[in-house]
């Protein structure tokens, strides 16, 4: 068998996907990124893709009417490259799952599903959010895309303290840094055969 074959769509400058591309170039994770789709003209996310010679192209939301006809156009670009495996890195357009896809487009999100989360929240939003609730404790999920705002089932949350003195970039540091292994993480236990979606939960099998 060989590596898992992942798709990523962007909107921004693509960290994420680096974070990808790292992980697979030293080996660290058994799989390869064949496709890149920005959902807006001109973010750095493509740059890096052609950087590392993978096709990239842009699908720009705002030429669509809804998002079934978008999401439509985006698995258009994706499907002849016969991902996996498609990751959302970033992508701050609701995508529309077809039959075939289930189980098999994930997500990060930088808060604890269900709390901060949905339509509009993303970027620096969401961490501003939470200080303004005074809680104690945020982080990053990472869970599979239904279609809905972040409403799919969850694979893994890794959690950070909410300091008293934390700020929007310091509290988005720490949060982008659990991403940063709890990402890769549910891929590779993707990779390895080991999910299995069970009405809303995500059962993980022994390895």
């Amino acid at each position: 068998m060989g590596r898992t074959k992942l798709a990523v769509l962007l909107s921004g400058s693509g960290t994420t996907l680096q974070n990808f591309l790292d992980r697979t170039a030293s080996g660290e994770l058994d799989a390869e990124v064949v496709s890149v789709v920005s959902s807006v003209p001109g973010a750095y996310g493509i740059e890096r893709a052609k950087s590392a010679c993978i096709a990239a192209c842009v699908v720009d939301r705002k030429l669509f009417r809804g998002d079934a006809v978008f999401s439509d156009a985006v698995y258009k670009e994706v499907a002849p490259h016969a991902p996996d495996l498609v990751l959302l890195a970033g992508f701050i357009h609701l995508i529309r799952v077809p039959a075939a896809w289930i189980g098999r487009v994930m997500n990060v999100h930088p808060a604890l599903i269900p709390s901060f989360c949905g339509k509009g929240y993303y970027y620096d939003y969401v961490h501003q959010k939470v200080l303004e609730r005074g809680v104690k404790v945020t982080g990053c999920t990472v869970h599979f895309v239904d279609n809905e705002y972040d409403g799919g089932p969850i694979i893994i949350q890794k959690t950070t303290p909410v300091l008293d003195d934390d700020t929007v970039a310091t509290l988005k540091a720490r949060v982008q840094a659990l991403e940063r292994e709890a990402y890769p993480e549910a891929v590779e236990l993707f990779c390895q055969g080991r999910l299995r979606i069970d009405g809303r939960r995500v059962r993980v099998s022994p390895g």
